[in-house]
């Protein structure tokens, strides 16, 4: 990422390094002669040049290209100039007109090149800039007041506001209650208190207001591939790679922030599926604001690790967004970092190529390079009722702070047998399954042929699986009446899910595998039964189908059934 100062340092290899911050154009002479004694007012070093063409220029300077580069920063923060102000060159200037008098600084420094599609440019700690050389009188505290923009009266009041001594609307009327807020704020300095902020009384609260961004470098980054333009905490994140629709700007150092940039062309359908994906994403927490229009959309969420925020909007067939992820507890720096991007969000009608993605950034568990949320643990169930109730393993959901169902639905856990090993969940709305498990109502036979449907691989597959093994008793190792015990080739994910016999009746569920004690062989597994899942589904009102279907399926077709019943179940922190 190259800056402004760092374009302008290679010119001024070959020319002396003097450069301007250039503040504003006026039409006429009258008109830039009042802007330039304004701007005098408050700040040190205004100049006021004709630029050719019936235009005439104010601008701050000479500096060296870094320190021109770090105040034009900090005087956009602070609110002393227009945020459109840029570096300029010395040929760029004619005659001086303010102040009268004045010489012209060395002209040789040539104007810079264009600025690559990522640029920014550094922030110093302190606003230094601007300060009078002598101290002012309260009626020339007031003269230089009265010469404040509206937005810099604005942003006198937010500080006061955040200094904890204003408490009414921002709206850049110094009335009584600013008055009063200004007094407090002076008395609480060690100031003379007078309930007018002189220049430099001004810029003490500005730069205690700014001082929590001590090191986030905010700048300007026009990324010309994406078409947005933002302010950025470049002190914390530089740009990493495109993986459409995102540009990824990643941590540079300790701080584990993140920005993404969003661009993609698209419509209403592309938004709410965007909306859709973004909520998957392991960057934007589950818990938080959830805000959707027609043309555009907020996510906001904190967890134990993070706060996010994202604010995406379509406009003329273009969806244009971003998001800041920032660590959890850092709260004021957050604040003012999103505060200040909010303000600062720009577009161009450029827009991210969709193919803009790298081969790392394509993977079953990613989206567009991102981390897709995981649950701490996924495993299987069934479905026991029309409306959609499922029978799953206890172990898998007695401590979970959300579950889902096939990723999709939200559920509750019901009831819980932990002797049995089985629990009952209930969907938040009401589901409507292609297939409900029919329980089988006789007594299997021994050595029988039975199949494990689930999500073996833990939901990396779309669907579940069928595992195939043999019922080689009808009790536990213990003697145990409600188990079965199985001869079987099954995974963690398969636990909770339903075993079927050849016709594709119920007859158990599978558990999963016993943590520590006695090692058993690889195959052996258990299965909470039939009859003591119907009696427990029974205690908690439910009723439960005994199986008709005579005969045994072919393998396609008891794969088809076993697919219908069986559920994704997920556990989420």
């Amino acid at each position: 990422m190259v800056s402004a100062a760092a374009l302008l340092i290679a010119e001024g290899a070959r020319a002396q390094d003097r450069v301007y911050i250039q503040i504003e154009a006026q039409p006429s002479l009258r008109q830039a002669e009042e802007s330039v004694r304004g701007y005098a007012a408050t700040l040190n070093g205004v100049n006021g040049f004709t630029l050719g063409g019936g235009w005439y220029g104010i601008a701050l300077g000479p500096f060296s290209p870094d320190e021109a580069a770090a105040r034009l920063r900090q005087l956009r923060i602070t609110g002393q100039i227009p945020r459109d102000s840029y570096l300029a060159a010395s040929a760029e200037y004619r005659d001086r007109f303010f102040p009268v008098g004045g010489v012209l600084g060395t002209p040789d420094v040539q104007a810079a090149p264009a600025a690559p599609s990522v640029s920014a440019a550094p922030q110093i700690a302190a606003p230094d800039a601007g300060l009078p050389a002598t101290r002012e009188t309260p009626r020339e505290a007031r003269t230089a007041e009265a010469s404040l923009m509206r937005s810099e009266r604005e942003l006198l009041q937010v500080a006061l506001q955040w200094a904890g001594v204003y408490r009414a609307g921002i709206d850049g009327a110094f009335g009584p209650g600013t008055r009063r807020a200004m007094a407090d704020w002076q008395a609480m300095q060690g100031y003379d208190v007078t309930g007018v902020l002189t220049t430099a009384q001004r810029a003490d609260l500005l730069g205690q207001y700014n001082a929590v961004l001590d090191g986030m470098d905010m700048a300007e980054v026009r990324d010309t591939r994406a078409g947005i333009t933002i302010d950025m905490p470049t002190g914390a994140v530089g740009f990493d790679r495109y993986e459409a629709p995102f540009a990824i700007y990643e941590p540079t150092g300790d701080l584990a922030a993140r920005v993404l940039l969003i661009s993609q062309p698209g419509d209403r359908t592309t938004l709410g599926g965007l909306y859709e994906i973004m909520q998957t994403l392991e960057i934007v927490p589950r818990e938080g604001a959830r805000e959707r229009s027609r043309d555009g959309f907020t996510l906001s969420g904190t967890n134990d690790r993070i706060a996010s925020h994202t604010e995406v909007m379509l406009r003329d067939g273009q969806i244009k967004g971003w998001t800041l992820v920032w660590p959890a507890g850092d709260d004021d720096r957050r604040a003012r970092v999103l505060a200040l991007m909010k303000a600062s969000f720009r577009i161009t009608d450029a827009v991210l190529d969709p193919a803009a993605v790298t081969a790392g950034g394509q993977a079953v568990d990613l989206v567009s390079g991102l981390q897709i949320r995981r649950p701490r643990q996924t495993v299987s169930g069934f479905f026991v009722t029309p409306g959609g109730a499922v029978v799953t393993a206890a172990a898998a959901v007695a401590s979970c702070g959300e579950l889902t169902l096939n990723g999709a639905y939200g559920a509750t856990l019901a009831a819980i047998d932990d002797g049995l090993g089985v629990a009952l969940l209930t969907p938040s709305s009401a589901l409507a399954p292609r297939g409900v498990a029919a329980f089988r109502a006789d007594v299997p036979r021994l050595k029988s042929e039975i199949a494990v449907a689930g999500y073996s691989y833990g939901g990396a597959l779309s669907a579940p699986t069928l595992s195939w093994g043999t019922l080689e008793d009808m009790r536990g190792l213990g003697g145990e009446d409600a188990l079965d015990r199985l001869a079987l080739d099954a995974r963690p994910g398969d636990a909770g899910g339903p075993v079927l016999d050849m016709g594709g009746a119920v007859l158990g569920m599978l558990l999963p595998r016993a943590e520590g004690g006695a090692q058993l062989p690889g195959d052996v597994f258990f299965t909470a039964d039939a009859p003591a899942l119907r009696a427990f589904l029974a205690a908690n009102g439910v009723p439960t189908a005994a199986s008709t279907v005579p005969g045994a399926m072919d393998a396609e077709d008891l794969t088809a059934a076993a697919t219908e019943m069986t559920v994704k179940v997920s556990c989420w922190d």
